[in-house]
């Protein structure tokens, strides 16, 4: 029971974490919006680089590209949520109930992955050169965020075997 409890709590955790970030991104919308606007327009990468073909300078842009990513947040947030119920309603079923009850968590852990790893790796750090820019720079934090995510997820689908009576 105590691993079992321990994976309901960490994906408990990942949805806390999640929406924390989406909470932020909307409350101190600015902030943030300024990262995706540098970002994207790629003002603080260096100068005379060959990839500024990719910028984007339009506004519209940024705040669809910024909204997509406190979407996929707040997607994060709400699968994670959702896994942690399964899992909770199954905490003391079988064996096998449990691990099909972890689908969720598979769901929460792609969707934390496609925001993290290839929002900001692959289409920032990559496609619009982030790496380049000392200012905003948002790969090692990303980096931090979906190496979590998969950690808790290698755990949680380990194996559960069923619960002892007695």
């Amino acid at each position: 029971m105590t691993s079992r409890l321990s994976k309901i709590i960490m994906c408990l955790c990942l949805a806390a974490f999640a929406f924390l970030v989406a909470f932020g991104n909307i409350t101190d919308y600015g902030s943030n919006y300024a990262f995706v606007q540098h970002v994207l327009s790629m003002d603080t990468t260096f100068p005379g680089n060959k990839l500024m073909y990719r910028a984007i300078a339009n506004p519209t842009l940024w705040t669809v590209g910024y909204w997509l990513i406190i979407v996929g947040e707040a997607l994060t947030c709400l699968l994670f949520l959702i896994a942690a119920a399964r899992l909770w309603q199954a905490r003391n079923a079988s064996g096998e109930t449990f691990n099909e009850a972890k689908k969720f968590v598979i769901i929460g852990t792609t969707m934390g992955f496609l925001v993290w790893y290839f929002g900001f790796m692959v289409v920032g750090g990559e496609w619009f050169a982030m790496w380049q820019s000392s200012t905003w720079n948002g790969q090692e934090a990303a980096f931090k965020f979906y190496m979590t995510m998969l950690a808790v997820l290698i755990y949680v689908i380990q194996p559960d075997r069923d619960l002892k009576q007695g």
